[in-house]
């Protein structure tokens, strides 16, 4: 069953200060971090919880305040394969707040995790309302999916450079 945001105590709202230290948030006036830190909701769940599925419609990301999250793919016969670990500071789910297609990917919690939800909706409200940062939100997301594509690259080149090494007898 997917989590929803659950209300959080004033105490436990996200800072400016704490904003600033993330990554997608880079570059962003004190001004814009602070209308992003009262307005953001967050997200709690516990280890095993699965955040969403491949396949999901959804118009939100998540940025990881605590807690550690894996991301993998079903395969054929039940299997699961793990494609990333990520923890605090990182984020993800971005890809459909951009296209607005299905997930490509299940996230699951690995442990106790606070996360923030950025929604479409939340990204929309900051473009009529301070251009400048909602072009910093997206380019800073344009520089983890490139970041992301390049390793995939790597891996695929490795493989692929594998598999052709062992179909003719050099591996």
């Amino acid at each position: 069953m997917q989590p929803r945001p659950t209300p959080v105590p004033p105490s436990d709202r996200i800072g400016a200060a704490e904003l600033r230290e993330i990554g997608v948030f880079g570059g962003l006036t004190d001004e814009a971090l602070q209308h992003l830190a009262s307005s953001l909701k967050i997200l709690k769940c516990s280890a095993d919880d699965v955040i969403f599925r491949d396949g999901d419609q959804a118009r939100e990301f998540y940025v990881i305040l605590r807690g550690e999250v894996e991301v993998f793919k079903a395969l054929k016969g039940g299997a699961e394969a793990r494609l990333a670990t990520l923890g605090v500071g990182h984020w993800f789910g971005e890809m459909s707040v951009l296209d607005a297609h299905p997930r490509s990917a299940s996230v699951r919690a690995l442990s106790t995790c606070r996360l923030l939800v950025v929604t479409a909706r939340d990204l929309d409200a900051l473009y009529r309302r301070d251009l400048k940062s909602y072009t910093l939100v997206v380019l800073n997301v344009a520089r983890e999916l490139a970041r992301r594509l390049r390793l995939v690259d790597e891996l695929v080149a490795d493989f692929v450079g594998s598999v052709r090494n062992q179909h003719i007898g050099y591996g």
